[in-house]
């Protein structure tokens, strides 16, 4: 009987495995099916019809009685009626969502949601980018900028809102728009530019290990990581980095002429709240106070692009929500008392 029972926990066991080994080969064969196929795509979201609906639920939820609640749902029926006529002819405000990395990388993203909200709009709809970063490399904050533009030059309104931080590049990007507004305590400002790098020549040297730099033209290598720097390269690294400051400058001073760019340019960043007083902000208010207030009497749609993901991208998005959840699990145990 014992071996009766020890080999049906192990038949038990086996099958398990077999089983999980088997999940596992469906799902990637699923996502690999899913990939042929392509699940590139850009999402339209109706958020003002969403809003109101939960504006009548919330109404609904708290009426006082059924006479009440059948009066309120009449009243629904009307609007949704008159709603149905004017929805076409209506003022339209659209919403994107940027939240852009050190390699602003999330440009490309934000370039192909512009050209399907350009498919759209109507000269005089307004633009509503929830942007939130802290600047980056030059090129693509600058092609940031450049996308934004576009919208302008097609007859739109551009607002940016600043829920957390537009810093370098991301206020590069915010100041394209004819009004920023910020929450009070979001980041803002830092109109400067800086690069650093480590050399490794000193340890190199140390380990007798030499490094051989051919170049043809005169400053086609500045400064190095395994060479050995001298000053004419030093000098010529920071004349560059001016070069790039003096037109951050220009195209802010180009969008927003009314700032005093002695004052704001100077590599600082400012709380929201100080920010309006030297006129890098417009006025405080978050995004969601924006959109609400704006929900009374505009149809409200969010684009948002979905880029073809690959098994790569699935398994390391998985991989570092398993990381960031243990990290989070050693966090919350350091934090707890000893007892």
């Amino acid at each position: 009987m014992e071996f009766l029972y020890e080999y049906g926990l192990f038949m038990a066991k086996s099958l398990t495995w077999v089983l999980a080994i088997g999940a596992v080969v469906a799902l990637v064969s699923g996502a690999a099916m899913r990939q042929k196929r392509g699940d590139d795509r850009l999402e339209v979201e109706d958020i003002g019809a969403g809003l109101r609906r939960q504006q009548q639920r919330l109404q609904l939820a708290t009426a006082a009685n059924d006479g009440e609640r059948k009066e309120l749902k009449q009243q629904f029926k009307q609007q949704a009626k008159a709603e149905k006529k004017t929805a076409d002819k209506g003022p339209r405000l659209y919403v994107l969502d940027f939240k852009g990395s050190m390699d602003a990388h999330e440009v490309s993203g934000l370039s192909r949601e512009i050209t399907g909200l350009l498919q759209l709009a109507r000269e005089g709809d307004e633009v509503l980018l929830n942007l939130e970063s802290g600047g980056g490399v030059v090129h693509g904050y600058g092609l940031g900028a450049a996308e934004l533009a576009r919208l302008k030059a097609k007859g739109l309104h551009l607002t940016v809102a600043v829920d957390k931080v537009a810093a370098s590049g991301g206020y590069m990007m915010a100041c394209v728009a004819e009004r920023i507004i910020a929450a009070p305590f979001a980041i803002v400002g830092s109109i400067g530019v800086v690069a650093q790098l480590p050399n490794f020549n000193k340890f190199l040297k140390n380990k007798d290990i030499d490094i051989e730099l051919h170049t043809a033209g005169q400053y086609k290598r500045t400064l190095t990581l395994f060479g050995e720097n001298d000053d004419e390269g030093r000098a010529k690294f920071r004349e560059e980095l001016e070069v790039i400051h003096h037109r951050f400058k220009d195209f802010i001073a180009e969008n927003r002429p009314q700032l005093a760019l002695d004052k704001v340019a100077t590599g600082e960043h400012w709380l929201a709240t100080d920010a309006r007083e030297l006129g890098l902000v417009d006025e405080l208010m978050t995004s969601s106070d924006y959109l609400l207030a704006q929900s009374a009497d505009k149809r409200i749609i969010r684009l948002h692009y979905h880029p073809k993901q690959t098994i790569k991208d699935k398994l390391g998005k998985a991989v570092e929500a398993g990381v960031s959840r243990g990290l989070m699990k050693l966090v919350e145990a350091g934090q707890r008392p000893f007892g």
